[in-house]
C-alpha cells in the first residue's frame, strides 16, 4: 500500500459514536479497570504490555477460571517465545468453567430456519454435556483421542465441544458445508476417533446433506471408529444415534483432569499449498483469549444474549461457545441461511431473541443492504446494544449502512481482527472507545501490537506497515499439528522474537489502526504499491458493484497490474461501458497510473465460509496455475468462471462477462 494517505484512511477521520456515561457504567471493562487499579483504557493498555504476566493473573482471575489445580507460574518462556507455557503446573479443564453458573440460567437459545425453538439453561446443559461424555467413553474415547464434529450451529453441537473437553479428548471442528475430500483430509490428518455429524440440516428450505457425505469421507479413514448421527430432520440415515449416545445409565465420571496446556482443539485454516494448516490450542490458550476479548471488547457478562452469524468449522463458532459459556452468557444460536425466506430474517431472529450482541460480517451487510431498510424497520432492534465484525475489512459503504440504517448511530460496531492462531484479536474495539468508521480504535489488552518496516522498526503514524505482536499472550497456537518448522516459518522466521502476521496496517494521528490487506496481496504496480482492499472499496462505492476481488497480474512494461473482478449489484448489466467507467472511477481516485488493466464481470467471487474473499485463488485461477488447498471454499464454482475469464482475456484480450448479465 502506499505511505501516501489511502482513500479509506481519508474517508475515516471522523468520529462518529462516543460512549455515553449509561454505556461506561454498564462496560465489564469499566469494571476490569476498577480490579486492576487504572482509571483509563490507556492506562491498562499499557500495563497489560509491560506486565505481561501479571496482567494475564488478573484475567483468569476476573474470568472466574475453575481450576483443579492452581498453576505454580503464569508464564514460561524458557523455551523461546513461539513455545511459551502458560498456568504452569495447573490442572484444568475448560468444561469446568463453562458450566459453573446458576443453572436456572438460560445458557442456549435456538432457532432453525424451519421456526422450530429450543431453549437450554445451564443446568440442562451440564446434563447433556455429561450424558454425552459418558457416551462417549463408552464408544471408546479417552484422553488425547480425536474427536470431529462436523454439524450446524445447534445445541448438540455446543453439547459435544464440551463433551469432548470433559473427556480430555481433542475436538477437531469441520465445516458444515465441507464436501468428502476435505473431511477425509482433516480427519486422517488427526487420526480421528469419533465423527459427530447430523442427517441433514436446512438451507433455503431445501436438506443439505450432512451424514452422506461424512461416510464417504470416512470410508478411507481406518482411525475413525464410529459416527454419531444427530436427527436433525429426522431422516433415514446408518451410523450411531445421538438419543444412544445420551440415553440414561448409571454409569457416571467426573471431569478428566488434563493440564493447563493440554490440547483442547485442532482448528484448520486453509493453506496456499495443498496442506491446510492444522492449528493446535490448549484449554488455558483459546478459551481464555476468546473470552477476554468478548467481555472487554463486546461486553458480554452473567446472562447477555450473544449470537454471531459463524459455523463450527470457522475459529469464531468455538470462540462464541467457549467465550459466552465462561462469562456465563446466553448463547443466541441460528441454524439457517440468514435471509430466508425473507432478508428481514435476521433481524425477526434478533428481535424476537432480545439479542444484544450481534456478530455479522462485511460480506453478509452487503448482500442484506441491497435490501433496502424496509426489512430493518419492520422489526424492533432496540435490545442490540453492540455489532460485532471479524473475518474481512469492511468497505466505507456497508460500514455506513450497517451504522446509521441498522444501528441508528446508537449502536458501535466493534471491528475485531485477529485469526484462528490468535484465538481471536489484535486489534478490536471496545464500549469506552470513541468510534471511527471501520477503524479499531485499539489493540486488544495484552497484545503488544505494532506496525514495523522492512526491518522490523515502528514506523511513524500514517505510515503503512506490516502487523506484527511483539511479546506472547495467553491465546496463542501451540504450533501446527505434525508440523513445527512451518509454524515457525510461517510466523516468526522474518524478525526474532516478533509475530509476523501478514496484514499490512496503518495508524492515524489519535491512535486508531486499519487493516489494509494481507501483506502478500500488496500490488506493485508502474513502481508504486497499492493494496487490493483499498481498491475494492473504490469498486464497491459505485451502484452497480455488490462485490470486488482484485489481484495483480504479470505485465510487460509496468511489471504488474491490477484487474478487478466485481459481481453486480441486483438490476445492472454488463457491459464495456461499466467495465470502462470503473476503470476509470479507480483510476480518478488513485491517479491513472493506477487504473486497472480490466474488469470482469462474474457471478460469484471465490470465498471461505468465514467470507473471505479468496484472492490467491483467484488469481491462480486467472493464470490457469494451481490454486492450492480449495476445501475451505463456500463456492468453489465461482473458480470455474475466473478460469474462464482468464482464458478468453488471454486468447481475446477482452473481459469476460457474467452470463448472467451479457453484453447488448
Amino acid at each position: 500500500p502506499s505511505n501516501e494517505s489511502s482513500i479509506l484512511y481519508l474517508s475515516m477521520t471522523e468520529t462518529v459514536w462516543r460512549p455515553d456515561p449509561e454505556v461506561v457504567n454498564r462496560a465489564q471493562l469499566t469494571r476490569f479497570l476498577a480490579v486492576t487499579g487504572h482509571r483509563t483504557f490507556d492506562e491498562l493498555y499499557r500495563f497489560s504490555v509491560e506486565n505481561i504476566p501479571e496482567f494475564s493473573d488478573h484475567v483468569l482471575k476476573y474470568l472466574g477460571l475453575r481450576f483443579q489445580r492452581p498453576y505454580t507460574e503464569v508464564l514460561d518462556i524458557s523455551y523461546g517465545m513461539p513455545w511459551a507455557k502458560w498456568c504452569c503446573g495447573a490442572l484444568m479443564n475448560i468444561a469446568d468453567s463453562c458450566l459453573q453458573h446458576d443453572p436456572a440460567r438460560p445458557a442456549i437459545l435456538w432457532e432453525g430456519e424451519e421456526g422450530n425453538v429450543r431453549t437450554f439453561t445451564y443446568g440442562e446443559l451440564a446434563s447433556q454435556v455429561r450424558a454425552a461424555s459418558t457416551g462417549l467413553r463408552r464408544l471408546g474415547v479417552s484422553k488425547g483421542d480425536a474427536v470431529a464434529i462436523h454439524l450446524p450451529m445447534m445445541p448438540e453441537t455446543v453439547v459435544a465441544l464440551l463433551a469432548a473437553a470433559e473427556v480430555g479428548a481433542v475436538a477437531v471442528p469441520l465445516f458444515s458445508g465441507y464436501g468428502p475430500t476435505a473431511i477425509e483430509s482433516r480427519v486422517r490428518d488427526v487420526s480421528v476417533k469419533v465423527v459427530i455429524t447430523c442427517d441433514a440440516f436446512p438451507r433455503r428450505g431445501k436438506p443439505a446433506p450432512a451424514h452422506g457425505v461424512v461416510a464417504a469421507a470416512v470410508a478411507n479413514c481406518p482411525s475413525v471408529e464410529h459416527v454419531v448421527v444427530v436427527n436433525r430432520l429426522r431422516e433415514q440415515t446408518g451410523g450411531f444415534k445421538w438419543d444412544d449416545l445420551i440415553a440414561a445409565t448409571d454409569e457416571r465420571h467426573g471431569t478428566e483432569p488434563t493440564s493447563a496446556e493440554d490440547p483442547l482443539l485442532v482448528l484448520y485454516t486453509s493453506g496456499t499449498t495443498g496442506k491446510p494448516k492444522g492449528i493446535l490450542h490448549s484449554h488455558c490458550g483459546f478459551p481464555v483469549k476468546a473470552a477476554q476479548d468478548m467481555c472487554f471488547g463486546t461486553d458480554v457478562g452473567p446472562g447477555t444474549r450473544i449470537s454471531w452469524v459463524t459455523d463450527i468449522g470457522w475459529m469464531m463458532g468455538p470462540w462464541l461457545i467457549y467465550g459466552a459459556l465462561i462469562l456465563g452468557g446466553t448463547l443466541a444460536l441460528y441454524d439457517g441461511a440468514p435471509d430466508y425466506p425473507d432478508p428481514g430474517r435476521l433481524w425477526a431472529f434478533c428481535e424476537r431473541h432480545r439479542v444484544e450482541v450481534l456478530g455479522i460480517s462485511p460480506t453478509l451487510v452487503r448482500a442484506l443492504a441491497v435490501h433496502g431498510e424496509a426489512p430493518v424497520r419492520r422489526h424492533n432492534l432496540d435490545a442490540l446494544r453492540i455489532f460485532g465484525s471479524t473475518g474481512e475489512p469492511w468497505n466505507p459503504d456497508p460500514w455506513w449502512w450497517l451504522f446509521e440504517t441498522v444501528g441508528r448511530r446508537r449502536v458501535p460496531i466493534v471491528n475485531y481482527s485477529g485469526g484462528t492462531e490468535i484465538s481471536g484479536g489484535i486489534l478490536m474495539g471496545n464500549p469506552l472507545l470513541p468510534l471511527k468508521p471501520c477503524s479499531f480504535p485499539a489493540a486488544c489488552p495484552g497484545i503488544d501490537a505494532d506496525i514495523v518496516d522492512d526491518t522490523g522498526a515502528p514506523v511513524a503514524s500514517g505510515t503503512v506497515g506490516e502487523l506484527v505482536i511483539r511479546q506472547p499472550w495467553i491465546g496463542m497456537a501451540r504450533g501446527f499439528l505434525h508440523d513445527p518448522e512451518r509454524y515457525i516459518n510461517t510466523y516468526w522466521s522474518r524478525w526474532l522474537g516478533i509475530w509476523a502476521h501478514g496484514d499490512w496496517a496503518q495508524r492515524d494521528q489519535e491512535g486508531h489502526w486499519y487493516i489494509l490487506g494481507r501483506s502478500d496481496d500488496t500490488l506493485k504496480v508502474a513502481g508504486k504499491r497499492v493494496g487490493p482492499a483499498e481498491v475494492e472499496s473504490i469498486l464497491v462505492s459505485h451502484p452497480a458493484v455488490a462485490e470486488a476481488g482484485v489481484i495483480g497480474t504479470p505485465h510487460d512494461l509496468k511489471g504488474e497490474c491490477m484487474r478487478g473482478f466485481v459481481v453486480l449489484a441486483p438490476a445492472f448489466t454488463a457491459s464495456p461501458e461499466l467495465a470502462e467507467e470503473l476503470r476509470s472511477l479507480v483510476a480518478d481516485a488513485l491517479g491513472k497510473p493506477l487504473r486497472p488493466e480490466a474488469v470482469y464481470f462474474v457471478p460469484s467471487l471465490p470465498r471461505t465460509r468465514n467470507n473471505k474473499v479468496m484472492r490467491r485463488v483467484i488469481r491462480s485461477a486467472f493464470l490457469g496455475q494451481d490454486a492450492g488447498d480449495l476445501t475451505a471454499l463456500e463456492n468453489p464454482g465461482a473458480v470455474d468462471f475466473i478460469r474462464q475469464a482468464g482464458h478468453d482475456s488471454h486468447h481475446t484480450n477482452q473481459p469476460a462477462q457474467d452470463p448472467r448479465h451479457p453484453s447488448p
